[in-house]
């Protein structure tokens, strides 16, 4: 169990990434705080793996300072303190550039990016006076590599992770602190499912020409990430032992994007 004895905060963590994340962490031995905006989604997956002793559920709004706060806060109340966080939440809408509202806009970097900045400062602190190391995890995207048509905001969003990312790893080092993103490729959660039709209609092509030849076209072997692939990646990164995998961005996107 890599990770026994160990605490972790998990965001966007009611379903789909998020929760098989917390799964993943308590099977390897770490507690885990869920935080998600549905609280009512978040407390069943905490039952599910075993209670209070193993996971509590709060309801966080990660573009809300003082809610970050609470949540944060909470966690380190009931389990002594935050060993690793998994800023997970997000969200994606289509819409080219030309049609993006500044509100739409503002909403997109407000969960991806502020809500990063506000739960890594967070546990930063916490982690920083327990003198006990740490590990900050950012989801980032494939769209930290690359542009997509419609996705605008989401790829500015991803890629402003990977500089986040590396300014905690290098603040962080001296603290014993490591920084990393994860990268996705198409994972087939309920966010992509959405996008299946809306790109149909779009494109004038049928959903699983979407899945054939846009979404599944250049990786190695046809297939989706999964959920699983993406909590492996983050139980490797939270338990890696040292700074010599800090500040990376790993991609996990069955050959889709390749560096």
């Amino acid at each position: 169990m890599t990770l026994r004895g160990k605490t972790a905060l998990v965001t966007g963590a009611a379903g789909g990434i998020g929760a098989e994340i917390v799964r993943a962490f308590v099977r390897e031995g770490a507690a885990v705080c869920i935080a998600d905006l549905d609280l009512d989604a978040s407390q069943p997956i905490a039952e599910a793996v075993g209670g209070a002793s193993h996971a509590i559920a709060v309801r966080m709004d990660v573009t809300d300072e003082a809610d970050v706060q609470r949540g944060v806060d909470a966690a380190v109340k009931h389990f002594g303190g935050i060993d690793i966080l998994v800023s997970n939440a997000g969200i994606q809408r289509l819409d080219e550039i030309v049609d993006v509202s500044l509100a739409n806009w503002r909403r997109m970097l407000a969960i991806h990016l502020d809500g990063a900045f506000l739960t890594a400062r967070a546990c930063l602190r916490h982690m920083y006076a327990r003198k006990r190391g740490g590990t900050i995890l950012l989801t980032g995207s494939v769209h930290s590599k690359e542009a997509s048509i419609k996705k605008g905001p989401y790829a500015v969003a991803k890629h402003g992770l990977l500089g986040l990312c590396r300014v905690i790893a290098k603040e962080g080092a001296p603290h014993g602190v490591r920084a990393n993103v994860i990268c996705p490729g198409f994972v087939r959660t309920p966010m992509v499912e959405q996008q299946i039709p809306e790109l149909a209609a779009t494109m004038g092509i049928s959903e699983q020409e979407v899945v054939q030849r846009v979404m599944l076209k250049t990786t190695v072997d046809g297939q989706f990430t999964t959920v699983a692939d993406i909590a492996a990646t983050a139980v490797f990164l939270a338990a890696f032992p040292t700074n010599a995998l800090s500040g990376q961005s790993i991609v996990v996107s069955h050959g889709w994007h390749m560096e």
